[in-house]
């Protein structure tokens, strides 16, 4: 990893004066990692920062989320990125300064991960449950980096089952030795989010107080939840089944009643970036709305709903879903655009990370797969919970291929604009753009390029560039 990714590991002394807790105690270039871990209440404000640092735009702020979008099929790029562009194009290059922000970010959230976990054992004053805890949080943020890592700079578990090559794994806090990590495979990283989660799991409670830190903050269930999606994405279907119940018997999870709950904070939300006006990532950097919603209402417009998407919406007359949506114009044509997050002035809307109705379809999906006919609980979640809520009556399955295949629709429609509908093609094998050689399945281009930043100033990713970089 570059030098100076590691000693942003120290920009938590910095980050502090952005967390939900403020310190006043002294000027933030005076700050040490004493007295960060000095008290039960700064060491939570350090906890705290790391929060702060995935509601970075180039964290879970819609960039990594846009960037998936724009390699799927279910927006049209019409913006002038040129970083973009050439993601949207499936010809990018070492250097897109983008993939770069991206990359650092991620390991920003990882290397201040790390200086938690390492830290809180050693503070006076922390009952051992809630060392136990910060602990486990932490660990979860740190999960939930790699995985989006691995997604975006390695080639899906489908293609070699999990043998290429992943990401660098940074696990240790950086005490002033500087070190030079080589990629891991595939497999060793989700092994090493597996781990994580898995030892996250007893520490953590189920609920917080309030409805911001339970829906905001790491809990058993957003960490069971996200092994779900971690063993849906290795096709580990019985494992999958098994996390998803784990989640959803925590007994605060529910589908809502209706699609207004965005931003809410409410049963839907199993775990959720929590933002406001003024710590959505970087002042003036953008947010959801930015990229979604057109400029008639704020935002820059730039991901308008595909036709293909417009045509799987009006396949079946009547989806409520479909009404989340605002119609607009760019360069004089008219297009609709997403409504789900329709903060483009403030960017204060909420990052919806895992939703319950996610982990209902990751539930059915392995549960179709696991019976060689349609099985009925996954088709009682199908029409009774997802298409009923979406206005839709039920649909008829009659082998397990079309199950699955109805699943994958709801799937596409229900979390369009969240970030899925890359993953989801992949990891099943599709073309992310019909037609289009360079999109296939397995293309080297489906991936993002390792920096060149980082090659050339880590020895040991000298030659483990990606295919096609």
């Amino acid at each position: 990893m570059k030098i100076r990714y590691i000693y942003l590991t120290f920009a938590m002394l910095v980050f502090l004066s952005a967390c939900e807790k403020k310190l006043d105690l002294l000027p933030q270039q005076d700050l040490t990692e004493e007295l960060v871990f000095s008290s039960p209440e700064t060491t939570l404000s350090a906890l705290r920062g790391v929060y702060s640092t995935t509601q970075t735009l180039e964290f879970y702020g819609s960039m990594p989320q846009v960037i998936a979008d724009y390699m799927a099929d279910n927006v049209d790029f019409i913006g002038t990125f040129p970083t973009l562009q050439q993601l949207n194009d499936f010809a990018s290059v070492s250097t897109n300064s983008s993939v770069y922000d991206v990359w650092e970010i991620h390991y920003q959230v990882i290397t201040r991960a790390n200086k938690v976990i390492a830290n809180v054992p050693n503070v006076e004053g922390l009952s051992d449950e809630l060392k136990a805890q910060y602990i486990a949080e932490a660990k979860f943020l740190r999960a939930l980096a790699y995985f989006q890592l691995v997604n975006f700079f390695a080639q899906p578990f489908q293609v070699s089952n999990g043998n290429n090559l992943g990401v660098p794994l940074v696990l240790e806090d950086f005490t002033g030795e500087v070190t030079y990590p080589s990629r891991s495979s595939l497999n060793e990283v989700h092994a090493q989010i597996l781990k994580d989660l898995e030892e996250a799991v007893p520490a953590l409670p189920s609920s917080y107080e309030s409805a911001s830190d339970t829906r905001g903050r790491a809990t058993k269930g957003a960490a069971h939840a996200l092994l779900s999606r971690l063993y849906l994405y290795r096709e580990e279907w019985a494992q999958v089944v098994e996390a998803a119940n784990n989640t959803l018997e925590q007994g605060i999870y529910d589908l809502a009643a209706d699609f207004s709950f965005y931003n809410g904070n409410t049963s839907e939300d199993v775990f959720t970036i929590q933002n406001s006006a003024t710590d959505n990532g970087r002042t003036g950097a953008g947010g959801w709305a930015s990229y979604y919603m057109p400029a008639s209402a704020g935002g820059r417009g730039d991901a308008p709903f595909s036709q293909s998407l417009i045509q799987a919406f009006e396949a079946e007359p009547g989806d409520k879903r479909f009404n989340l949506k605002i119609e607009g114009q760019t360069a004089g044509i008219d297009y609709f655009f997403n409504n789900k997050f329709p903060d483009a002035v403030n960017n204060s809307d909420n990052s919806p990370v895992i939703r319950t109705t996610e982990v209902y379809l990751n539930l059915a999906e392995a549960l179709a797969h696991l019976s060689t006919t349609p099985d009925v609980q996954a088709i009682d979640i199908l029409n009774n919970r997802i298409r009923r809520r979406a206005g839709l009556g039920p649909k008829s399955v009659l082998t397990q291929n079309e199950l699955i295949n109805a699943l994958l629709l709801e799937r596409r429609k229900e979390l369009a604009f969240e970030g899925h509908r890359r993953m989801d093609m992949l990891r099943n094998r599709q073309n992310l753009r019909g037609g289009q050689a360079s999109a296939a399945f397995g293309a080297p281009k489906t991936i993002l390029p390792i920096p060149q930043r980082e090659i050339d100033n880590n020895p040991s990713l000298q030659g483990q560039q990606n295919e096609g970089y």
